[in-house]
């Protein structure tokens, strides 16, 4: 009698990065999915000739993880400037890393986001998170981030103007309550690769993973109701025989699957693209609101980083606000569009909207002590796995990571059964 596959429920990066480890395990899986697409929480939509990935997101090309499992040239990656420009006191005001950006560091020296001595300190910081191993970040006593900060030294001015929006556009929240191990590993990541966009968007990132796979294990539009012990039943009645389930879908799916699993907290963004005849500013660089008021957290031009996100008839603008706090996609239109006004003048009254994204479960939330414990057991009970970014920590290498260990957990187990 033919062994059955490993089932693994979800295409995000979780559950393709579990089944290329069992493919490379020589172990049949089938991943089976509800959508019409690979990627989970990773979409990119073409609207008006434009690649609008669904909220706005970046490869960390320094993620292990991704070094391991992507092919970057394929990928055709455009780097973003590293460092950002913040708006404050009504200009816009560049921080950025002079090793790797130098024709900014007189202007991010003279800037008034924060003293000489703050970026000094983030200059210090970037260069002792270089010689710090992951898994000595990720082992270290949990604090919120922005203990660490105060703790670092760095002003409070600094802080607000600086880091909160961008960390905060980062965690998905403000108020900077997520670990500081988070804090470090990203910041980290960010000192020692680029922050990237793929020319196809970021879709091509599992996309490029599911060519690995080939077509034929993986089932698109397959939505699964139950999980018994062995089988998994789906929507159309059809009952799959498994010799192990892996559940990798998001955190909110995998409790409504798996009754036993603890409800995971997340966090939410609202992200807006707009067509521009004209872009609000030249450089491949994020753009911060330091001013602590408004409800605009980010904004940037995907298009001055990758000109494949364009149309050929304008330039691309994104704008991420945290949470979910609009009715309606006019009313989140009516009050970005104010407010960019007074960053970027008139010409924001002849951007063309065109879609509005609400993610509402677009991360686990990270507040300790949420990965006190860095990498949550991804073995429930026997045969019965799980994976995903809420059971490592919040990021494109987290997901990754969960997934193959989900894989070698399953691999051992039915390497164990083999041997009874």
């Amino acid at each position: 009698m033919e062994t059955p596959p490993v089932v693994i429920v979800g295409a995000g990066l979780a559950g393709l990065a579990c089944a290329l480890e069992l493919k490379q395990r020589n172990i049949a899986a089938l991943i089976v999915e509800a959508s019409d697409r690979v990627g989970g929480r990773i979409a990119t939509d073409k609207v008006d000739g434009y690649l609008l990935d669904r909220g706005f997101q970046v490869l960390l090309t320094a993620y292990p993880e991704c070094q391991k499992l992507l092919d970057y040239q394929t990928l055709k990656l455009g780097n973003f400037t590293p460092g950002a420009l913040v708006f404050k006191d009504d200009n816009l005001h560049a921080v950025a890393d002079p090793t790797r950006a130098p024709l900014e560091l007189f202007t991010t020296l003279a800037s008034p986001i924060g003293t000489t001595l703050d970026k000094m300190k983030v200059w210090l910081l970037k260069e002792d998170l270089l010689e710090k191993p992951v898994d000595k970040i990720f082992a270290q006593q949990e604090t919120q981030t922005i203990d660490e900060l105060k703790r670092l030294g760095f002003t409070s001015k600094f802080i607000e103007s600086f880091f909160r929006p961008f960390l905060g556009g980062i965690f998905l929240e403000n108020k900077l309550t997520t670990t500081n191990k988070m804090f470090e590993f990203v910041f980290n990541m960010f000192s020692q690769g680029h922050a990237a966009l793929p020319a196809g968007g970021m879709q091509a990132i599992p996309e490029q993973l599911a060519t690995k796979l080939g077509t034929s294990r993986i089932r698109l539009k397959t939505r699964v109701t139950k999980i018994n012990d062995g089988v998994v039943e789906l929507e159309s009645g059809e009952k799959l025989q498994a010799s192990a389930i892996v559940v990798a879908t998001e955190g909110t799916d995998a409790s409504k699957l798996l009754n036993d699993l603890p409800i995971i907290e997340t966090r939410a963004v609202t992200c807006l693209y707009y067509e521009a005849s004209k872009a609000p500013i030249k450089q491949a660089m994020l753009i911060l609101n330091g001013q602590g008021t408004g409800i605009v957290n980010n904004v940037c031009v995907p298009t001055n980083v990758c000109a494949s996100y364009g149309s050929g008839k304008g330039h691309l603008v994104s704008v991420s606000v945290l949470g979910n706090p609009f009715e309606t996609d006019e009313s989140a239109n009516d009050a970005v569009k104010s407010e960019l006004k007074t960053w970027f003048g008139s010409d924001v009254d002849g951007w063309k909207l065109l879609a509005v994204y609400r993610v509402l479960n677009a991360l686990p939330d990270q507040t300790p002590p949420k990965i006190e414990n860095p990498e949550r057991s991804v073995k429930l009970r026997s045969n019965l796995f799980i994976c995903g970014d809420h059971r490592d920590n919040a990021s494109i290498n987290g997901a990754l990571v969960s997934g193959r260990r989900a894989a070698q957990a399953v691999a051992d187990s039915i390497n164990h059964a083999k041997k009874i």
